[in-house]
């Protein structure tokens, strides 16, 4: 009975449209169409809304995924731009190096034989160097090696194309040296330290009143015959007075754990 009374009413409502469209004026179907658009207009708005949050959702995702993509492209390029900003810095201090090097060369008043340093000896940092010049190419034991900065040590033994240095910093190498701007000379030589970080120089056999200030410049005297007068050896540290004679600490002028190039001293004069 329920069922046939919506089937009943379902049919009603069916020949009320039909009716409505068929004997109501166009203004009035219009007034009826504007009627039902203002009630499923707030659903259609939903509807599109909803549509453009999801469409929004998705383009966001695909946002975030290319930003993710975007990023990792960056981290590697960053990488790679670094890697090449490095070897550039690098190649920027090996030219400088080299550029110093070719200029001390070439206003220096000794003739010098420029060489590499192949190896260091292991068993004590600051005693050793061996270069990649020997007989051969003119070089004799006994020469001074030194850099454009200042005094390195001298030739020991040498072989057709290899030698030693003996480093300033051997308690073994002497220079006669003096103090610039005084009249003190004295003997510079290594001395045996637990630090093995920095090598210790000291200048012996200075007069009780030298009374010598921190910074001032240290130089080979040319005394002894093996060392050229007018080499930087370093600057005073500190003075010490001892019971006979005074005595002085020198920061070396040469960094000898960086050195790789070095000049041997094959002439006095150009």
């Amino acid at each position: 009975m329920k069922q046939r009374a919506n089937i009943i009413a379902v049919t009603l409502f069916a020949v009320a449209v039909i009716a409505l469209f068929t004997f109501v004026s166009p203004r009035g179907v219009q007034r009826v169409q504007s009627g039902f658009l203002g009630i499923i207009a707030p659903f259609l708005k939903r509807g599109s809304s909803l549509e453009r949050q999801y469409t929004a959702f998705r383009e966001g995702l695909k946002t975030l995924n290319q930003l993710e993509d975007d990023n990792k492209r960056l981290v590697i390029s960053n990488k790679e731009l670094s890697a090449t900003n490095q070897t550039l810095r690098g190649l920027e201090a090996e030219n400088s190096r080299l550029r110093n090097a070719i200029g001390y060369q070439e206003r220096a008043v000794f003739q010098l034989m420029p060489a590499q340093i192949i190896a260091h000896d292991p068993s004590s940092w600051y005693n050793f160097i061996t270069i990649d010049r020997g007989s051969e190419e003119g070089i004799k034991p006994d020469m001074p090696v030194l850099t454009e900065e200042g005094l390195v040590g001298k030739t020991q033994v040498v072989s057709d194309h290899y030698s030693t240095v003996l480093l300033i910093s051997d308690e073994n190498c002497s220079v006669a040296a003096s103090v610039e701007g005084t009249r003190e000379q004295g003997i510079v030589s290594g001395e045996r330290t637990s630090q093995i970080s920095q090598p210790v120089l000291g200048l012996n056999y200075l007069s009780r009143q030298a009374n010598l200030k921190s910074g001032q410049r240290v130089n080979s005297s040319g005394s002894g015959g093996v060392f050229p007068a007018g080499v930087f050896i370093g600057v005073i540290k500190e003075f010490k007075i001892g019971p006979l004679v005074g005595y002085a600490t020198i920061v070396p002028a040469v960094d000898l754990s960086t050195i790789q190039d070095v000049f041997v001293v094959v002439g006095n004069s150009k």
